[in-house]
């Protein structure tokens, strides 16, 4: 249901724009709604704007985490208590799955819900279940390659995983394990090597023989070709490689940063929502919504560490750049809030185009990006106005 109230789908022409405040409102309440409605469960996508509550067809369930941290950061941002009694109950819910090997996605499961549960309150549960996780996580390392492989098979790693190997930092620092941060820097170096190219764009999944360690080849799930760049692991790079250098300190990490949000921005659009993938050349679904809401999320992590080395100006460009996008999704050609019926947040986005899976649909990680983009420039603009 609209919080409008509008009973018929947004037309081209009757566009709007929302602001930050108005989105975020609008946010809680599509999870207020699917939260009431959901049993505890956590959808994927959607299906004609509908959240589907099937298991995830492409790969092991990944993304009760995002579903979980909307409701912290909308406790962070309400002091209501109920969202944290919700987000409490759906962590709970998670934990079991701090010891499953099956899925290279620990990151993106326990990162939303149990590390903004410690980051809140420093709940020392919360932070053996991390590092419980971290350590799951660490285990998926190859040793010959020097990677942290996925579930598709040992000798295969995606430039996903750099947005899960976090947790293997964490759990790194919160136990004082040096291992664990080799680890973790190893993958790191390794993606970096392997899965950005000379021009900062990436590749998807690169290939290892798993005795060896020798690179084989690079390979696509989700983009047009090998040798071209899907925009949602551009944006994973982005995120990644910032949180990556924000663990270690490394300059080569935030050069990496740099170059691959570089590519991002030289090769999108003004608006800043790029396409499934910049080298198909007839894309479906030109504007892959959730790439923008992650990118705009990692390129404000990104400006916040270029501000800490006093990089003013880059760190302008990117938060500038970063701001643009969230501008662009809180119009409501992509904010679902005049669009009756729809469920979720943030139309035009894609999960699997090539499998035909939630092509121009709402994603949970769209989600939870973008509210996290959202609370993120909200705080840009409390300091702004602050004398």
């Amino acid at each position: 249901m609209s919080s409008s109230g509008t009973e018929n789908t947004v037309q081209e022409g009757s566009r709007r724009a929302l602001d930050i405040d108005e989105a975020l409102t609008f946010a809680q309440h599509q999870v207020r709604q699917l939260v009431l409605a959901s049993a505890g469960r956590a959808p994927t996508y959607t299906s004609n704007g509908r959240w589907v509550f099937d298991d995830d067809p492409w790969a092991p369930n990944w993304s009760d985490g995002f579903f979980t941290g909307m409701m912290w950061a909308f406790a962070d941002l309400s002091g209501d208590a109920w969202w944290a009694a919700q987000a409490a109950q759906q962590s709970i819910a998670l934990e079991s799955r701090k010891a499953d090997a099956s899925t290279h996605d620990l990151g993106f499961m326990f990162e939303p819900s149990w590390g903004r549960w410690y980051d809140r309150d420093g709940d020392p549960h919360a932070r053996e279940v991390l590092i419980d996780a971290g350590r799951t996580m660490a285990a998926r390392l190859q040793r010959p390659g020097g990677y942290l492989c996925t579930w598709v098979d040992p000798g295969s790693t995606f430039i996903d995983i750099m947005m899960n190997v976090g947790i293997v930092f964490r759990a790194a620092e919160y136990s004082a394990d040096e291992q664990l941060r080799d680890i973790a820097m190893t993958h790191c170096r390794t993606s970096r090597r392997y899965l950005v190219r000379g021009d900062g764009s990436t590749v998807h999944e690169g290939w290892f023989d798993t005795k060896t360690g020798e690179f084989l080849r690079a390979a696509t799930h989700q983009g047009w070709r090998s040798d071209s760049t899907w925009a949602r692991g551009q944006a994973w790079a982005i995120y990644g490689f910032t949180t990556a250098y924000r663990h270690t300190r490394d300059l080569d990490m935030l050069d990496t940063a740099c170059r691959v949000a570089n590519y991002y921005i030289r090769n999108t659009a003004p608006d800043g929502v790029p396409p499934n993938d910049w080298l198909d050349p007839a894309p479906e679904c030109p504007r892959e919504a959730s790439a923008a809401a992650i990118a705009a999320a990692g390129m404000q992590h990104l400006a916040d560490a270029l501000d800490e080395r006093k990089d003013r100006a880059a760190a302008d460009r990117y938060r500038g750049y970063a701001l643009g996008i969230v501008s662009t999704l809180c119009s409501t050609e992509f904010i679902a809030a005049d669009t009756a019926g729809w469920e979720g947040i943030l139309r035009h986005a894609t999960y699997h185009h090539r499998n035909g899976i939630a092509v121009d649909e709402s994603v949970m990680w769209g989600e939870y990006y973008f509210v996290e983009a959202l609370q993120m420039a909200a705080a840009v603009k409390r300091r702004r106005s602050t004398p």
